[in-house]
């Protein structure tokens, strides 16, 4: 599955609603490269957010069943006055003391493993990911990367060669790829060792092609590979990468801040404790800001030898907004909701899916929901027109998700934190509504 064929605007030729937001197409075409993509068949232009809501230029709200960098929901107050306030005062880059990112600092590896002990910032999860490549490196002396088959992990040079949802060419000859533990088409009982097999696979793959092994990095709910939550499967596949001397990196990028409900980590839920730990996307809920978190016994070999500087990483501004949404995480027991707003919304799906067959698997964890559309159950055969065709439904029922897994066939769900029961209730209407019009 191509990032590139997902839900792209270049297919739209027709009039929009709103005649403006055919001028805006026009003109962003115009003036961006082309790489750039834009949702839905039907583009959406919006212009102002709050909580789990989003509202276009014509005044009507959205259902925001999809952005989880508005963590805590879209222009929360706590954030947007600990943002305005520390920008009044002061923003520069951390070649100077400033006590805001030594306290967050402080709070973030306070809710991580004691062996995890320190942290470096970044902009983006691009960023941090490449980092946690080069620290693995110095670490291991060795090249090898092993990745899920149809894994993202951003976009600089190092990590779209370890990016296989980006299509094209772009992994790198020194990555392995391998399966993810698909548990809607795997036994029961078998995912962990499998998963390890495969892993232990690649490793010897790696080694016998000269480029030796130097890290795992998964994504602890597998998010672009299509949602697998099962919790036993990392901690057989840990052991193994350990063995063969190589680092696991956790990707949080997306499972992270207590979106899974289980755990403030994904990796957590696995019972694993990883070399390396990334963040990024919700941390500061729309203000960019990453981290790298580890062990400083990875860290030493990279620190001893190159002197890592990231303009705007850790800044004050990123560092006040960072702290405040887990000030409101905790405050509102975001965690806690994320658990029950998140089984409930799989209760009712599980529902619709007893009268909708194409609704093949419901998976997840917290406020993280694979829906899986099938053509045919029995043989459980995806379907990704169906999928990219309820997707662009529920736009027009002004319904935002999108899809995800290496055949484009599963809904991802994944709202802010504050999506409460009665956005359950009206996410499952519309998609209920849908899939009558479609089956």
């Amino acid at each position: 599955m191509s990032f590139s064929n997902i839900m792209d605007s270049n297919s739209y030729t027709g009039e929009h609603d709103d005649p403006t937001t055919d001028t805006l197409i026009t003109a962003r075409e115009r003036v961006l490269g082309p790489s750039y993509r834009l949702f839905y068949e039907r583009p959406v232009h919006l212009v102002r957010g709050q909580g789990s809501y989003l509202f276009d230029a014509e005044g009507n709200r959205y259902l925001d069943a999809y952005n989880n960098v508005a963590s805590v929901g879209h222009c929360h107050p706590h954030v947007v006055d600990a943002v305005t306030r520390q920008m009044s005062t002061l923003n520069t880059h951390t070649r100077y003391l400033h006590e805001g990112i030594v306290g967050y600092s402080e709070r973030l590896l306070a809710t991580m493993p004691d062996s995890i002990d320190q942290v470096m910032y970044a902009c983006t999860g691009s960023e941090a990911n490449d980092l946690a490549l080069r620290v693995a490196q110095m670490y291991t002396g060795q090249k090898g990367i092993i990745v899920t088959s149809d894994a993202y992990h951003g976009n600089t040079a190092a990590v779209t060669a370890i990016s296989p949802s980006l299509g094209g060419n772009s992994l790198g000859p020194h990555v392995r790829t391998v399966p993810a533990p698909d548990s809607y088409r795997t036994p029961p009982g078998r995912l962990a060792d499998r998963f390890a097999a495969e892993v232990s696979r690649a490793i010897d793959e790696l080694c016998s092609a000269g480029y030796g092994f130097s890290c795992l990095v998964v994504d602890t709910i597998f998010s672009s590979d299509g949602i697998y939550p099962d919790a036993s499967v990392l901690e057989p596949t840990a052991e193994v990468v350990r063995k063969a001397g190589g680092v696991l990196i956790a990707d949080e990028v997306q499972p992270g801040f207590g979106r899974t409900g289980d755990a403030m980590w994904g990796f957590l839920r696995h019972g694993v404790v990883p070399d390396m730990v990334t963040l990024g996307k919700p941390m500061a809920n729309g203000i960019p800001v990453s981290a790298l978190a580890a062990t400083s016994e990875v860290l030493t070999a990279f620190s001893q030898d190159v002197p890592y500087f990231n303009t705007f990483g850790g800044n004050p501004v990123s560092m006040a907004a960072a702290s405040a949404v887990m000030d409101v995480i905790e405050d509102e027991k975001l965690q806690l909701h994320a658990a029950e707003a998140g089984a409930l919304l799989r209760t009712e799906l599980r529902s619709l899916a007893s009268r909708h067959v194409r609704l093949g698997d419901i998976r997840g964890t917290g406020l993280y929901t694979g829906v899986e559309v099938v053509a045919d159950p029995a043989a459980r055969t995806p379907d990704r027109a169906g999928a990219l065709n309820i997707v662009n439904e529920l736009r027009n029922r002004r319904v935002l998700i999108s899809v995800c897994g290496q055949d484009g066939n599963v809904l991802k769900v994944r709202p802010p934190l504050v999506f409460s029961r009665s956005d359950v209730d009206w996410f499952c209407t519309e998609l209920d509504d849908v899939l009558k019009g479609t089956d």
